[in-house]
């Protein structure tokens, strides 16, 4: 296996050929803002927000989806990246309705930590304010559209680990909504197994469980890295 050395926030590390920047990164404690990847399935780079600095590109480049190169000079920490993630945020909170105080997700979701951490204290753009439904047909769990950003973590890992595939994205730009076998109600869906894999991915309040208080609607994804690494193990093959 090639190892590539390079340097990034002024720290040399190295990671392996065909390792991505963010992986690399975070392997070396250097922490890069994101609200679309996991680590265990396939990254796609939809929130923009692990964008970063590399020397001699001439554009910012997505952490996730560029593999680390011998000799590579990566910023990730720099007043333009800040100001550009702010921006996406407060885009993202433009585009729904995120009204943190009576969210079942307030306190544990992962929008919101970002935007504190970025200092989103307003937002300079116009609410849009479309009128999103909730769907609330499935036995055990919910779906805020109003909250949804996007992100397909749901869509990726109810494919890639769960293999049902049950959630998929309709509709363009602005449009686009996450849906269930086509557009149907989620408790019609044929194809849902009611693992709750989604629900514990969804970094907002879009995705959640019926029943459950703010205090208690804490999503853990360590069940991930442990479905994943069995698999590539072949531990569960008798």
């Amino acid at each position: 296996m090639s190892i590539k050395t390079l340097t990034i926030d002024g720290r040399m590390v190295t990671g392996a050929a065909g390792e991505s920047i963010f992986d690399v990164a975070w392997n070396n404690g250097i922490r890069i803002p994101r609200l679309c990847h996991v680590g265990g399935i396939s990254d796609v780079g939809a929130c923009r927000l692990c964008l970063v600095e590399i020397e001699g590109w001439p554009k910012l480049a997505a952490a996730c989806l560029t593999p680390v190169e011998e000799g590579m000079v990566v910023r990730t920490q720099t007043e333009r990246l800040r100001r550009h993630r702010k921006l996406i945020v407060e885009l993202l909170l433009a585009e729904r309705n995120h009204v943190c105080s009576v969210c079942v997700q307030n306190g544990h979701c992962e929008l919101q930590d970002l935007a504190a951490e970025l200092g989103v204290d307003h937002v300079r753009v116009y609410y849009r304010f479309p009128r999103l439904g909730v769907d609330m047909s499935h036995e055990r769990f919910g779906l805020d559209h109003n909250r949804c950003i996007l992100c397909t973590r749901c869509v990726r890992v109810c494919d890639e680990v769960e293999g049902a595939h049950t959630w998929d994205v309709a509709g363009r730009g602005v449009n686009c909504m996450i849906v269930a076998d086509m557009g149907e109600p989620w408790g019609n869906s044929e194809t849902c197994t009611s693992c709750g894999k989604c629900v514990q991915v969804c970094p907002t309040g879009a995705l959640f469980e019926k029943g459950k208080t703010v205090g208690e609607m804490y999503k853990d994804r360590r069940f991930l890295k442990y479905i994943v690494t069995a698999r590539e193990k072949r531990q569960w093959i008798r």
